[in-house]
């Protein structure tokens, strides 16, 4: 499976974010951030939205009803 990489304004972006967070507390949250941009994304430890759906009861429309869904 495909393996996402962001460019290098991307990888800014979540730098400042990382450490928006870090100060914020939110340490873990950070670190991800970091990781992320560093690493990118292995899209093949990615778990499909169908599965999520099945998994949480989950219906198409609850997407946008759902916290920190995009």
């Amino acid at each position: 499976m495909a393996h996402l990489i962001f460019d290098e304004d991307e990888q800014q972006q979540l730098r400042e974010s990382a450490r928006e967070r870090a100060a914020a507390g939110e340490g873990l949250l950070a670190y991800a951030l970091e990781q992320i941009a560093a690493e990118g994304i292995d899209l093949s430890n990615a778990t499909p939205y169908a599965a999520v759906q099945a998994r949480y009861g989950l219906g198409d429309a609850d997407a946008a009803r759902t916290p920190g869904a995009a």
